[in-house]
């Protein structure tokens, strides 16, 4: 199961259900993050969660290479009340496909199979099996249908299942769709590429796991919780009925994670392996390659999905991300491999959208510009905005086109609209880039119940040609 509540805009819940707890842990001196820019991470993160009522989140920020920063927020248990620590586990849901599709690049890399073979060269019995390539099953274009779409546990999955048959009973039904024409998140896909693994390795795929990927990365508490749920001194995984009260969420029967969402660990593990990504540590180079990489259907269109992987742009930069849901649990996972920085949410609510959110905040705080230059422009900006409440600009900031654009009635609005609004919490750049032989600035405007995005182009002698504020 993958929660796509993360792609909604936040959800408005006015109520805090619990006060907020936090610990630290330790981080690595040569990354970490100065004291300013912590105290902005901890107040987005307990905002989040007060906003949204989820129980606790763990976080672990990677810069330069390295983990920078961890921190845990709330409970990871309301029965006994215990705070989050940082070492506790929670489940990552889907986000294990990355792992999933790692083996399969480690066995492509010793010759022992390759993406481009066909199903049918080992499980020949599945619903065009001889149509269907490995690297449609990892990148969502095989066309076999989803077996878990729902945000919750249906009661047949409360029932222990093997993966022959999740096969039996999903990857025998016609295809969805004709391989390769279309893009469909399906953990039917992983759970036919894990049966793979092991047929090829000869090896069960979490012991694979541990010798080529955990142990080699220094990943020393991964937990398979699709055997036996996580214990007394981790997370407890949470959910809630629309807005009422935390339930403890029920566990799914054994064999329903197998190869798509099977892992659990701390923040700092799933860190260590985003550093692996950074580094290009674990795998070949092209290996690397082929699962960074955007997959295209045949009809040439992009999926913005590599190998267990979404392939993005996220506050302006090439962003690897994906999210992860399974019973209880909902995280959020994105790497910046060109900046060698990574951000690691993981919460204990499923149906919650609270992870994407921190991350989302996390990764603005970490890539808002700091220098002189840009300083001076956001104060520049926010200035004007306040102008603009009153219905008032200074012209001489602005090009005769700017100028031209806010005439009588442009004031007029631009003050009904945002002079009830009161003073920004926050004024703060997010991206800047060149347009048009002029600069983009746009920048994140917080207020206690809204947020707003401002962008402005600004020519080269400074003037801005243009002043325009939405919601966000």
């Amino acid at each position: 199961m993958r929660s796509f509540l993360a792609q909604f805009r936040r959800l408005a819940i006015s109520i805090l259900l619990i006060a907020l707890h936090s610990s630290t842990a330790p981080a690595q001196a040569e990354a970490s993050l100065n004291s300013e820019l912590r105290e902005k991470i901890d107040k987005a993160a307990q905002e989040v969660l007060a906003q949204t009522g989820v129980p606790s989140a763990s976080i672990a920020i990677v810069r330069d290479g390295r983990i920078g920063y961890l921190h845990a927020y709330g409970f990871a248990r309301l029965d006994p009340r215990t705070p989050a620590q940082s070492e506790m586990r929670y489940s990552i849901g889907s986000i294990s496909k990355q792992f999933t599709a790692a083996a399969v690049l480690l066995l492509q890399e010793e010759g022992k199979l390759s993406l481009d073979d066909k199903v049918a060269k080992f499980i020949p019995n599945l619903t065009r099996a001889n149509e269907v390539s490995i690297r449609q099953l990892l990148s969502h274009t095989s066309g076999y249908q989803d077996y878990w779409p729902q945000d919750y546990v249906p009661p047949f999955m409360l029932q222990p299942i093997t993966a022959q048959r999740i096969m039996e009973l999903w990857a025998h039904k016609p295809l969805d769709f004709d391989p390769g024409t279309k893009w469909q998140y399906s953990n039917t896909n992983y759970v036919i590429a894990g049966v793979i693994i092991e047929k090829v390795s000869g090896a069960r795929l979490l012991q694979f796991l541990q010798q080529r990927v955990f142990s080699p990365l220094g990943m020393k508490s991964v937990a398979n919780i699709d055997q036996e749920k996580l214990g007394d001194t981790d997370a407890t995984g949470y959910k809630r009925y629309a807005l009422g009260p935390l339930r403890v969420a029920p566990k799914e029967g054994k064999g329903w994670l197998f190869a798509m969402g099977e892992l659990a660990m701390p923040a700092a593990d799933l860190a260590r392996w985003d550093v692996s990504i950074i580094e290009q540590k674990l795998l070949k180079p092209g290996s690397y390659e082929e699962f960074e990489t955007e997959v295209r259907l045949k009809n040439g269109l992009g999926t913005q999905y590599g190998l267990g992987v979404d392939v993005s742009s996220q506050s302006d930069r090439r962003a690897l991300a994906h999210g992860g849901e399974v019973s209880g649990f909902t995280a959020e996972n994105i790497v910046f491999p060109d900046d060698r920085t990574a951000v690691v949410v993981l919460t204990n609510q499923d149906a919650a959208q609270a992870s994407g959110e921190i991350a989302r905040r996390i990764a603005a705080l970490l890539f808002t510009t700091q220098e002189t230059a840009t300083v001076g422009k956001t104060e520049q900006a926010r200035k004007i905005f306040e102008g603009l409440q009153q219905a008032t600009i200074d012209r001489s900031l602005f090009t005769d086109n700017a100028n031209s654009y806010f005439d009588e009635q442009a004031l007029k609005d631009f003050a009904e609209g945002l002079a009830p609004l009161g003073a920004p919490q926050e004024f703060v750049q997010t991206r800047r880039v060149l347009r048009g032989g002029m600069i983009l600035r746009v920048y994140h405007v917080k207020f206690p119940k809204q947020a707003l995005r401002v962008w402005t182009y600004e020519m080269s002698n400074g003037k801005l040609e243009q002043y325009l504020v939405s919601t966000e």
